[in-house]
């Protein structure tokens, strides 16, 4: 029975997979899924799902093709007062909570997008220690004893010793007969990386533009996650000025001041400079903005400051625009023009949720 359900629920499992992959871009735009993440899985809202099987019925309770009358009776449409609403033409939507583990969200957007695995540059700095069984020994605790060998040796002794009865099977261990697992701590280098997300908060970056960004930056987030063992993520907003926040701040705070890019790239700069050392850290800045900049002065300060500073220790520098009413657009333009043959550097236009999808194989498709 045990087995049967643990199939039954594996199946479940990859019918699950196969719906979120059919409608990966419907659910990488739903903000709503974002807000049911929880620690180590994510709730996603699929349509229910119905497995096939048999409806038996009652005996002797009639039925289609029972009853009086002579072969060939048109069959009855039935009562037609039951129901009081009008007609629609639109199936009801059922939908079923799935649980889904951030492991397998990433596993299926890097299926989907077709991602390639990121290969960590600069030494790994971060050492675990697992505890692994590496073979058996003679002696031990109970709570490692190996079953299995030791009645394997316990009947090579009685069958050697012609103390076996073959009628009456009974195989007695003694002390030398038991066997033990043998266990041995191994370190592990792991992988250590930082994402410093970037964002123009200024008045032209209205709600609209910031969700386009709190969408994208979740699921990049979740898949460095599932490349990198140690991940720490730092949040800079920026207007006329920039200041380090946290998650919720930067997400939901919204200025009315103009805006200097600089700023923002001199506080990532001095807070790499400070606490990540690229030679033990894989380093990814994104920022996010309209393109509007205060002048073309900070403008060719931000240059500077990206080819002398920023490009120099990171795996990947990102820079991802969201179209505004308000904003110019120009920025992106100037990055085009400046900095087009560093290799570092990848930019993306996110016009509306649509764009997510493209936008996120843009960033993560280098493999960096």
């Amino acid at each position: 029975m045990i087995i049967k359900i643990e199939k039954d629920h594996s199946r479940f499992r990859q019918i699950v997979k196969g719906t979120i992959r059919k409608n990966l871009k419907k659910y990488i735009s739903h903000t709503e899924m974002i807000g049911r993440r929880g620690k180590d899985l994510v709730s996603i809202p699929v349509p229910q799902i119905d497995l096939p099987h048999f409806k038996y019925g009652h005996k002797k309770v009639g039925g289609v093709g029972q009853g009086d009358g002579p072969p060939g009776t048109p069959i009855g449409s039935g009562d037609q007062d039951g129901g009081s609403g009008e007609a629609g033409n639109q199936p009801g939507e059922h939908l079923l909570e799935v649980e889904v583990s951030i492991e397998e969200l990433a596993e299926i957007l890097g299926e989907e997008l077709e991602l390639p695995r990121i290969e960590p540059r600069g030494k790994k700095n971060i050492i675990s220690e697992k505890g692994r069984y590496t073979g058996i020994r003679r002696a031990g605790p109970e709570s490692l004893r190996h079953f299995k060998r030791t009645y394997r040796e316990a009947l090579k002794r009685q069958i050697v010793s012609g103390t076996y009865n073959h009628e009456r099977p009974v195989i007695i261990p003694v002390r030398e007969d038991k066997r033990f697992r043998s266990w041995k701590e191994q370190q592990h280098p792991e992988s250590s990386a930082v994402i410093v997300y970037m964002m123009d908060v200024s008045g032209s970056m209205g709600d609209e533009q910031k969700e386009l960004v709190r969408i994208e930056s979740f699921w990049i987030e979740t898949w460095l996650r599932s490349q990198y063992d140690g991940l720490q993520i730092r949040y800079i907003i920026h207007d006329a000025t920039a200041r380090e926040v946290d998650k919720q701040t930067f997400y939901h705070t919204r200025e009315s001041g103009g805006t200097v890019i600089s700023s923002a790239y001199d506080l990532c700069n001095r807070i790499i400079k400070q606490e990540y050392n690229p030679q033990d850290w894989n380093i990814y800045p994104f920022h996010f903005s309209d393109g509007d900049n205060w002048s073309g002065g900070d403008t060719a300060r931000c240059m500077k400051l990206l080819k002398e500073d920023l490009f120099p220790v990171s795996n990947q520098f990102s820079y991802g625009q969201v179209k505004s009413h308000y904003g110019s657009g120009q920025f992106i333009k100037d990055l085009s023009q400046h900095l087009s043959e560093e290799a570092i550097l990848v930019t993306s236009e996110i016009n509306g949720k649509d764009d997510i999808l493209r936008s996120i194989k843009d960033f993560l498709g280098k493999g960096r």
